[in-house]
């Protein structure tokens, strides 16, 4: 008797705590997978880079922002000159860099016997050194905004900038020095960092030139955002997030191949989610990992699995994807949370328990966008699952999808061939995307759907760059090639001929100075999720080579 008793109370310990454990279903990998993560840390290369030249800014309101700039001369025009004349300088490094900064002082007349006070400046576009800061309008961290008041105590060594900047500018303002002695600025150099060890192929030479420029600022907009994690922009924000991770992944396999720095950015995620195994949207590195609290993206935790897919294609790697397979499965659930019995997501739940980002499109209803993002997402790791052997575990997979595709047709008008979202009934570039992406449609139907769209003048438009990828890949999925490569030459090398270095993070071509935080001098002119063109030009060479 004591020991069924005691037979029984084994019984019950295990059962509570096995619903303990249960409730996090990563507990006993994080440490391993956190760990792994830190091994596929890259070591940055190192660049040192000499200024272009001295340039002025010039207004012109047919440039971009309204700002360019006129070259002066070479930089050492200035190093035998007395800068208590100069006072203000403006450096240009002749392209983006992401890095640190360091100069050094000559003495010209006299013996330093005082400190030096400096404003300095950095700019990724000029009209970034001609817009006043402050008073600071703008919805995020002023101190995102890159300019700096230095001390130089000792004129006689070299000063470095601890702070990393990301930009092609450098405005230098003397704010405060001795009567007494004179002195000259010398070696400004600009030490860029990255994690781009490989030189990627050529481009075919039957390629436009348009095409050929757009890849090679694509590729420096994903040099620049490649550092020891994939960054969304390296002068703002400087963190991992899913949305640009997936991105930037896919246009590294077909350029650099550091399929490395993908290894280690889906560890960090899986090893950053809570304790139910869902995946934070944006997580830091420093001081030690950690997640941004609070940032739970639904269409973010999908493209983690979407992202792994990719990964495992790019790589073959079986280990890593069966490691972090069960943290794919754990996405997927979040879907099981609002599918309804008839197909549809329930909208309202979903978008009252989760930052529902998809674009910046303060108008956009999303709806339509969930529901095609969702099955697109059930898709592809079903794929991931049928590739590494393991399709037996997502069994329920296949007939929701096919579920969901019916339901979503209830969206779907007939009569214009569009999907409708909402109650207002609205059409949204966003919406007929999802919905193709996810599969919702045959080819021909596609084909029929974005016709209708192109031909609508008061539906809803992409919100930047991050929309616009997706655009093009659904015109590339229901194969009106043709189009592809004219809207991508379109709208990215409407940024190329706007001057763009790396291309930005917002992009309306009627709009120069919009910004989702009320003040476009803080918008990041280095953006990942900007970078595609690279994938698409690579990937598909017969559409856009």
């Amino acid at each position: 008797m004591k020991n069924q008793f005691k037979l029984a109370g084994i019984a019950l310990l295990f059962l509570f705590y096995g619903s303990l454990f249960a409730q996090d279903v990563v507990k006993y990998n994080r440490e391993i997978w956190l760990k792994k993560a830190e091994e596929f840390k890259p070591e940055l290369s190192k660049d040192v880079i000499q200024p272009k030249g001295i340039v002025e800014l010039v207004e012109d309101e047919r440039a971009f922002q309204g700002w360019t700039v006129k070259e002066l001369g070479a930089v050492e025009s200035i190093y035998e000159r007395s800068f208590n004349e100069l006072k203000t300088v403006i450096v240009d490094f002749g392209n983006h860099y992401t890095g640190y900064f360091s100069m050094n002082f000559r003495t010209l007349r006299g013996t330093p016997d005082g400190p030096l006070r400096f404003k300095l400046t950095f700019a990724e576009v000029p009209a970034e050194l001609a817009t006043p800061f402050d008073p600071y309008p703008g919805a995020l961290s002023r101190a995102w905004l890159q300019d700096e008041i230095i001390t130089v105590t000792d004129a006689l060594s070299e000063v470095k900038l601890e702070r990393r900047i990301s930009g092609r500018y450098m405005k230098i303002e003397l704010l405060g020095s001795s009567r007494y002695f004179d002195f000259a600025v010398s070696d400004l150099k600009f030490t860029a960092v990255t994690s781009v060890k490989e030189k990627p192929e050529t481009l075919a030479e039957s390629a436009d030139d348009i095409i050929k420029k757009i890849d090679q600022v694509g590729l420096n907009t994903l040099k620049e955002c490649m550092q020891t994690v994939y960054e969304d922009g390296p002068k703002r924000d400087q963190r991992l997030w899913i949305g640009d991770l997936y991105l930037e992944s896919i246009a590294n396999a077909v350029s650099y191949n550091n399929h490395d720095l993908t290894k280690r950015c889906l560890y960090l995620l899986a090893g950053l989610s809570d304790e139910r195994g869902v995946v934070h949207g944006t997580v830091f590195e420093a001081p030690e990992p950690h997640p941004q609290s609070g940032q739970f993206l639904y269409d973010y935790a999908l493209l983690f699995n979407v992202t792994l897919k990719e990964y495992f294609e790019a790589t073959n790697d079986k280990e890593t994807v069966s490691e972090l397979f069960p943290v794919a499965k754990r996405q997927l659930e979040i879907i099981n949370d609002y599918v309804q019995p008839d197909g549809i997501i329930d909208f309202e739940k979903a978008n009252s328990e989760w930052w529902l980002f998809f674009d910046w499109k303060n108008d956009l209803h999303k709806a339509a966008s969930v529901q095609g993002l969702s099955i697109f997402a059930l898709s592809e790791t079903y794929k991931l699952a049928e590739l590494v052997d393991r399709e037996d575990e997502l069994k329920d997979v296949p007939e929701l999808i096919k579920r969901m595709k019916r339901g979503s047709m209830k969206l779907y008008n007939k009569k214009i061939n569009l999907f409708e979202s909402g109650s207002d009934q609205q059409i949204s570039y966003a919406s007929q995307i999802w919905m193709i992406l996810g599969g919702v449609l045959s080819k021909k139907e596609s084909q029929k759907t974005l016709n209708s769209l192109l031909s609508m003048e008061n539906a809803v438009q992409p919100g930047g760059p991050y929309m616009y990828h997706y655009f093009i890949q659904a015109l590339v999925n229901s194969g009106m090639h043709s189009e592809a490569k004219e809207y991508l030459v379109d709208y990215w090398g409407g940024m190329v001929k706007k001057g763009a270095d790396t291309f930005w993070e917002v992009y309306d071509p009627d709009n120069d100075y919009l910004s989702p935080y009320n003040f476009y001098p803080v918008n990041s002119y280095c953006h990942a999720w900007s970078c595609t063109p690279v994938y698409f030009i690579r990937k598909y060479p017969e559409i856009f080579q």
